[in-house]
């Protein structure tokens, strides 16, 4: 990512504007993979560090996992950083098998970036935690749909594809079949969250 403050701000307005664009030029700074890893993993304490400040803001656990989490923030991380990393092999692997042609490193920089912009959109919604909480709520539906118009833009242009729509497609039917297969796999071992909350 760019070195200076301004000119972060500077790329998120243009990505924002742009996807593509932005994602271009994310790819021309060519950042070491050792870099984008530590990149990640900073970007993944931040976002744990404000999902834990949200939690005590608005102590309201809708989901039964939701205090496992907050009482293992490490398990936070963990689970989150895990997800990261599937998906920026997800992002490589499955794109090259349609015939695209992004490198590995390509797809770990746009995923850091992706990333970094939703942890850009929780700070905002954490402020309107404590300001205007049901805009917040808002706002959580707002980082969703801005995920995936980000991260389909930003495939399809990694791998050269030229529709972000087909591309949003993939992606959905990817994600389908890797959660597919994720709770066989789980099932398989006999993991079940009920299993696992009953030990907490």
């Amino acid at each position: 990512m760019p070195h200076s403050f301004p000119s972060l701000i500077a790329l998120a307005r243009e990505t924002l504007s742009n996807p593509r664009g932005g994602a271009r030029a994310v790819l021309s700074l060519g950042l070491p993979e050792g870099v984008l890893w530590q990149m990640l993993v900073a970007i993944v304490s931040i976002s744990v560090l404000l999902t834990q400040l949200g939690e005590y803001l608005v102590p309201a656990p809708m989901d039964p996992l939701t205090p496992v989490f907050r009482a293992n923030p490490l398990l936070t991380a963990v689970v989150q950083g895990g997800l990261l990393v599937v998906t920026v092999y997800a992002i490589h692997v499955i794109g090259r098998r349609f015939g695209g042609r992004g490198d590995f490193a390509g797809a770990l920089a746009l995923t850091v970036w992706l990333q970094a912009l939703m942890v850009g959109l929780q700070v905002v919604q954490t402020l309107f935690l404590v300001a205007l909480p049901p805009v917040a709520g808002l706002v959580g539906l707002f980082g969703i749909g801005l995920f995936f118009w980000l991260l389909s833009h930003f495939v399809a242009e990694l791998h050269g594809f030229f529709s972000a729509i087909k591309t949003f497609a993939a992606i959905i039917a990817s994600m389908v079949a890797i959660i597919l297969g994720m709770s066989l796999f789980m099932s398989i071992l006999g993991i079940t969250f009920g299993g696992a909350l009953s030990d907490v």
